[in-house]
């Protein structure tokens, strides 16, 4: 399947968006601006109740008994789970639609919050890690907006769930130390089931059951996927065959590594290295929550922003998702958009054996080195590589 029969494809699918939607012309519009509103809502909601937890975690795995190594386990094995769970969520959203995908996400969120309010013992808490092969909300919202956005739209609509991101981050952050430190460790996981039980019906109700638009049958043989299964190996090679995806993947991947080091690491920092609470550390959690809620598009926005660290990483996540999904055919982004939100699960797989290493060896100022010496190679690596700078346009 060549370049030019992809974006042939996605042109006529972008002209059928509306018929998709059941609506036409300005009323076609306002249908899809609805939509993406929606999913930007469940993306918040879904954020901040994932930052509650991630917030009270440490301290709820030391209320148990568990030590630092056994909390390095427990941070694996969810790493493990999403990262095994990206992409067969992925394929599930091609298969049956972002609607399904979503109410799968928020009803494995809810469970997930029940067996944590369970968790009277370390067995209880390892358990409650299980539904999180299928808890991705943010590759979901990105699934709805890739398919009901043209792909000239698409980094616009992508860049803006960086403000979504911002809000959980900020709203979890503190509301997780808040609610934890005056009410109880287990308060956030009573709100965060009762939240994801209503994301659950905000999904259901609100997103249309069929958002990706139908391709003419000559760009559908050509581009849909030659498995039904939901794990394939070698779908996955055939996606990462694609033009420039291989390389903008790695890209991806070496790029977010240190700073995903960072932020494993940071709440056994908060507590050893600067001795905070629960609900100082929600607090400078949000602060970072207040950088990433920037909304970043162009190259002038990087220059401005590119000190803290936060800003660029979460340019570099819009840009290399709106690449990649533009670098496949339609019926195959929601499998891309898997596989990119396997990057960070891949992080927090690794992430606490490395990351425990440079923190015991070298201190914090560690990863403050090892992300200039990877964004110095990949500036190198990217002024000299063959990987397009600007956006292609078809005629």
């Amino acid at each position: 399947m060549n370049a030019k029969a992809i974006s042939e494809g996605e042109e006529e699918a972008s002209g059928m968006r509306n018929e998709t939607l059941g609506e036409s012309g300005h009323s076609g519009e306002v249908k899809r601006g609805q939509v993406i509103l929606v999913a930007y809502l469940i993306a918040a909601l879904d954020l901040t109740f994932l930052f509650m937890q991630f917030g009270i975690m440490p301290y709820l795995a030391k209320s148990l008994g568990l030590d630092s190594v056994g909390f390095g386990y427990l941070q694996t094995i969810f790493g493990v789970l999403q990262l095994v769970g990206g992409y067969i969520f992925g394929r599930f959203a091609d298969q049956f639609g972002a609607r399904a995908a979503l109410i799968l996400s928020s009803a494995s969120g809810s469970v997930f919050f029940l067996l944590m309010s369970l968790s009277t013992s370390i067995p209880l808490l390892f358990l409650s890690r299980l539904p999180g092969v299928f808890m991705h909300g943010i590759p979901g919202a990105q699934k709805v907006i890739t398919d009901v956005t043209t792909p000239s739209q698409r980094a616009d609509a992508l860049g803006k769930l960086g403000l979504c991101f911002g809000i959980g981050i900020i709203a979890g952050s503190a509301l997780g130390g808040v609610l934890s430190t005056k009410f109880g460790i287990f308060v956030p996981t009573y709100v965060g089931l009762v939240g994801s039980l209503i994301n659950t019906l905000i999904a259901a109700v609100w997103i249309p059951s069929q958002t990706k638009p139908k391709l003419n049958q000559h760009v559908a043989e050509h581009s849909t996927s030659q498995s039904g299964s939901l794990f394939s190996i070698r779908e996955i090679l055939r996606l990462m065959k694609f033009p420039g995806v291989m390389e903008v993947f790695i890209v991806k991947v070496l790029a977010g590594l240190p700073i995903g080091l960072f932020m494993i690491m940071f709440s056994i920092i908060s507590m050893d290295f600067f001795g905070l609470e629960a609900v100082e550390s929600g607090y400078l959690m949000s602060y970072f929550g207040v950088l990433q809620m920037a909304l970043m598009r162009t190259v002038w926005h990087y220059c401005i922003i590119a000190v803290p660290l936060v800003f660029a990483f979460s340019m570099l996540a819009t840009i290399t998702d709106s690449i990649l999904t533009k670098a496949v055919p339609s019926s195959d982004t929601g499998a891309m958009l898997g596989i990119c939100a396997s990057v960070q699960p891949l992080t927090r797989t690794v992430g606490p054996t490395i990351g425990g290493v440079l923190y015991k060896q070298f201190g914090v100022s560690s990863f403050g080195y090892l992300q200039l010496v990877v964004n110095i190679g990949l500036f190198v690596y990217l002024l000299k590589s063959k990987i397009p700078l600007r956006e292609m346009k078809s005629q």
